[in-house]
């Protein structure tokens, strides 16, 4: 069986479901703090030069322009850009509904197929004298693995795409406040997507895991085979997402820019051409809801590919399940990591200028690899045996942990 991992299978099933909620909530306060930035009319008198102790602007006051109306304005832009990319993000989920029920029919068909859609019990590629499920079970299974990655990556972009539209109005709001209330409401707002994106991605192949592994029991080949649906139904989604909002958006740019600055003289994104706000409707389809569902299939696939790679080593073959799971181990303490990371930029520092905002981010980036690089030698401590078996083309390997 090999020597046991410092962390126990009950540990695992707590500590990977845990992590991935923390993260669901941690976005939700986030989200909550955003919405703190009313797209209401409030005046804030100032005593000095200086606003709220910031020194750089990034939205200049114009002459005969009051606060109200920049705030209205501001919320009527907001109001047409979010509902002009919802209406466009359920449209083409109409037709991604289709493409994704007859894409399941599909898999379930080839892979049923495999043995003459046969409900007997096979001999398991691994030792020919334990039976495995039947190619059926694995062909159901894998479509309903599909369903959920696809179903999960298009929320995904949904829920960054509505966070997106949401703190649009908010962060030119703050903007006018200064770089440092402007950059906080931006990096929450897209801290949101990214923790939901990773924390429902975690939390849902989690639950998937234990709920076939109901079902197939010591039959660890064909559950990791089954899962693998999951990384394939991510990145399907994310076809569309990215390739759909993309055409849109270009195809608006360049009609608002014709039109627009060239017929009738209306200066470049001018929210008076309609065209500007169709542009504005197809980046955030494109570019936050197609990023989204192209993060989660890419995330979805990389930990399925080590699942499948697992089950066919040591791990699988003696149900190791804490090291099996090490991958998801992996992405539990990247959430805690990023949840730590995050409070650097926006709780324990501040920004007061635009030339703060470069070495901001760069902290980020090494704070986040150090801790990580840490998070991952602690993880491979606990998570993983003192020594464990690797098989290269049928070559064996002695590994030990560190």
């Amino acid at each position: 069986m090999g020597s046991p991992t410092i962390l126990p299978e009950l540990g695992t099933e707590i500590l990977v479901p845990v992590c991935a909620v923390v993260g669901i909530i941690f976005s939700l306060i986030q989200w909550g703090i955003v919405s703190r930035v009313k797209v209401t009319h409030e005046r804030t008198p100032s005593s000095n030069n200086k606003k709220n102790g910031f020194s750089d602007y990034l939205i200049e006051e114009e002459e005969g322009i009051n606060d109200q109306s920049v705030v209205v304005k501001c919320a009527e832009i907001q109001n047409a850009i979010s509902e002009g990319a919802t209406s466009f993000l359920f449209t083409e989920y109409q037709y991604v509904g289709v493409f994704m029920v007859a894409f399941a029919a599909l898999i379930f068909l080839f892979l049923g197929s495999v043995e003459g859609f046969s409900t007997k019990s096979q001999p398991c590629t691994y030792d020919k004298q334990k039976t495995c499920k039947p190619a059926l079970a694995t062909a159901l299974f894998s479509t309903v693995s599909f369903l959920l990655g696809a179903i999960t990556s298009l929320l995904s972009g949904f829920l960054g795409m509505k966070i997106a539209t949401y703190a649009n109005a908010r962060t030119t709001l703050e903007a006018r406040k200064g770089v440092g209330k402007a950059f906080i409401t931006a990096f929450r707002s897209g801290a949101v997507m990214g923790f939901l994106l990773a924390a429902n991605g975690l939390l849902v192949l989690f639950i998937a895991i234990n709920l076939f592994k109901l079902y197939y029991g010591d039959d660890w080949e064909g559950l990791f085979e089954a899962i693998t649906g999951y990384g394939l139904g991510g990145s399907s989604m994310a076809l569309f997402g990215r390739v759909g909002g993309g055409i849109y958006t270009k195809a608006a740019d360049v009609g608002a820019d014709l039109v627009g600055k060239v017929e009738r003289n209306i200066p470049e994104d001018d929210p008076r051409n309609p065209a500007v706000i169709a542009d504005n409707v197809g980046d955030n389809v494109g570019d936050i809801a197609g990023m989204g569902s192209d993060l989660f299939g890419s995330y979805a696939e990389s930990s399925c590919a080590a699942l499948v790679v697992a089950s066919i080593s040591s791990f699988g073959m003696n149900h190791d399940f804490t090291s099996m799971l090490y991958p998801l181990l992996i992405s539990s303490m990247g959430i805690i990591v990023c949840l730590v990371t995050t409070l650097f930029a926006t709780d324990l520092t501040e920004i007061k200028a635009v030339k703060d905002i470069e070495p901001k981010l760069k902290q980020q980036l090494i704070i986040s690899t150090v801790l990580m690089t840490v998070g991952i030698a602690i993880v491979s401590w606990v998570g993983l045996p003192s020594s464990f078996t690797i098989y290269n083309f049928g070559v064996q390997k002695v590994v030990k942990n560190w």
